[in-house]
């Protein structure tokens, strides 16, 4: 991924922590469920014979922290590529990722308190919705972080798979 990031993977779920100007922003995603099901939908039957069968795109929920040196607290934002914008190139001003949450959460807590309010953007205000949008943006986090966030969970969710499928043979195979 451009632009800085180091990359830590532990099985399924992998991060992606970058360092600018006083601030630690830190992506993470999981790979498990990461394939939209309308990819796995399509059958055999609905398929012509000459057609190529359709890439299976990796495209997981992903939340981005992001902790101020100065503050006990960390800002987290819950994003998601909603079903219906995945490859859509041809539509200029579109967000390819929406945020779904927005909470505050302590800083150094590895679990996340659920009595820390959380804000759904559903009934947020659509200026500050756009300005969350800029502040992502402005850390590095925009369409083309994306874009590259899809290529790299793609090639994590097939390598893992293929290890899964090796695994599943040897075994099957064991006495």
């Amino acid at each position: 991924v451009s632009g800085g990031w180091e990359l830590e993977v532990h099985g399924t779920e992998a991060k992606l922590v970058r360092k600018i100007a006083g601030e630690k922003i830190t992506v993470t995603f999981n790979i498990n469920n990461s394939i939209p099901p309308s990819a796995e939908d399509e059958t055999q039957e609905e398929q012509k014979p000459d057609e190529q069968e359709p890439d299976l795109t990796s495209t997981p929920n992903f939340v981005v922290e992001v902790i101020k040196d100065d503050t006990k607290q960390t800002l987290v934002l819950d994003c998601h590529y909603p079903e219906d914008e995945v490859g859509h190139e041809g539509e200029e001003e579109s967000d390819i990722f929406t945020i779904r949450e927005v909470s505050f959460q302590p800083t150094g807590e590895s679990e996340w308190k659920d009595t820390n309010y959380t804000l759904n953007t559903d009934s947020l205000d659509w200026a500050l919705y756009d300005h969350l949008m800029d502040f992502l943006a402005d850390r590095g986090v925009d369409n083309t972080f994306a874009d590259e966030l899809i290529e790299l969970s793609t090639a994590l969710e097939h390598q893992e798979y293929i290890k899964f499928l090796e695994d599943l043979k040897s075994f099957v195979k064991c006495q």
